[in-house]
């Protein structure tokens, strides 16, 4: 009777241990994913995946052309096809600048503010199966969470691994670097062929994944329906380890590529120049005036103070610059500043897997 109970013991242990391991293959990434998350400063935090994000399901379906679509798969995905609840999605507006210089040592820079009018940043260090290795940025209001939420107990974290299948700005190993910026008015992008859908911020995923630089990233851009997110018009800062930097804006859904360093929230390209540009909103000219008075050359430290310059302070119903940063694509790593604390820099380099 004992050897018989200490067998039937040893089989439920070994099927519960079966069982764990089973689980935790399952969900051992995103678990450590989540627990990753630390917070920083006031309204930014970090978190490392490594693992299968997603990504390339996700592209072997079609993409997604909405941002309720991305939503319903990141929470199939996180939860591995056991719960598929609906996710609600903020459309509040956000303004943006950045600059790409170069190093007097040959280098090359891009500096990169998110002005918002209330955010909780997010930065992922993503470490994928497949794909290049890339740290990005998201803002939690962009899944419709609460304003006052934060990355903090598991459950929020975990919500927050949504973050693998879309982006804000980012920069991956090989020194690319993309950021989105609002382009100046309401109409929005919704490219309809055979090809695979991805909103704005899911393509810079996508981008960071996949191109090493600028004229790889252009070719994806071209490979893909590109449909805008919280019903406006978008555009990219895009530069690379060359120190080619470039403007993609779409006018009429189709994709217009303008060359230049600096970017904030009007048009560039010849179609619709300076469309959507605001009265008094200099920022893009001073960027520029900068840009010109140094020939384009300039060290980390002065193209903090350039992107700096342009930072937006806290008002009444506007945060302000949620976050700056900093990245070298020459040897890539990025330095972040949450909130105009420009005393308090967070430095990540890439490559160290």
């Amino acid at each position: 009777m004992k050897k018989v109970l200490k067998i039937s013991l040893l089989c439920i242990l070994g099927l519960i241990i079966l069982f764990g391991v089973s689980v935790w293959m399952e969900f051992g990434p995103l678990v450590k994913g989540a627990l990753s998350c630390e917070k920083l400063d006031e309204g930014l935090y970090y978190m490392e995946y490594r693992g299968d994000d997603g990504f390339d399901e996700l592209m072997k379906r079609g993409g997604f052309e909405s941002a309720q679509q991305l939503a319903g798969y990141a929470t199939e995905f996180l939860s591995k096809g056991h719960y598929k609840p609906e996710m609600n999605t903020s459309k509040e507006d956000f303004g943006c600048s950045a600059l790409t210089v170069s190093t007097p040592d040959g280098g090359v820079l891009m500096g990169r503010n998110f002005d918002f009018p209330s955010a909780t940043g997010v930065i992922l260090h993503t470490f994928p199966t497949r794909g290049y290795e890339s740290i990005t940025t998201f803002n939690v209001r962009f899944f419709g969470f609460s304003e006052d939420f934060k990355p903090e107990g598991f459950q929020n974290q975990y919500m927050c691994l949504a973050g693998l299948f879309c982006a804000l700005d980012g920069i991956n190993e090989k020194g690319l670097a993309v950021a989105d910026l609002m382009a100046g008015d309401t109409i929005e992008t919704h490219q309809r062929t055979e090809k695979p859908d991805l909103t704005t911020t899911g393509a810079i995923r996508y981008l960071l994944n996949n191109a090493a630089n600028v004229d790889e990233a252009l070719e994806l851009l071209k490979g893909i329906d590109m449909h805008s997110d919280i019903g406006s018009a978008h555009h990219y800062a895009i530069a690379d380890a060359t120190g080619r930097s470039v403007v993609v804006e779409y006018v009429d859904d189709k994709m217009v590529v303008t060359e230049s360093p600096a970017v904030a929230n009007h048009y560039l390209c010849e179609e619709k120049h300076n469309a959507g540009l605001i009265e008094g909103d200099d920022r893009f000219d001073r960027l520029c005036e900068q840009y010109n008075q140094k020939g384009g050359i300039m060290s980390d430290e002065q193209l903090t103070e350039a992107i700096e310059s342009v930072s937006q302070p806290e008002r009444e119903g506007f945060l302000g610059t949620a976050w700056t940063m900093v990245m070298d694509l020459s040897h890539p790593s990025v330095t972040y500043y949450s909130r105009r604390h420009f005393d308090k820099p967070f430095h990540y380099t890439l490559g160290k897997k």
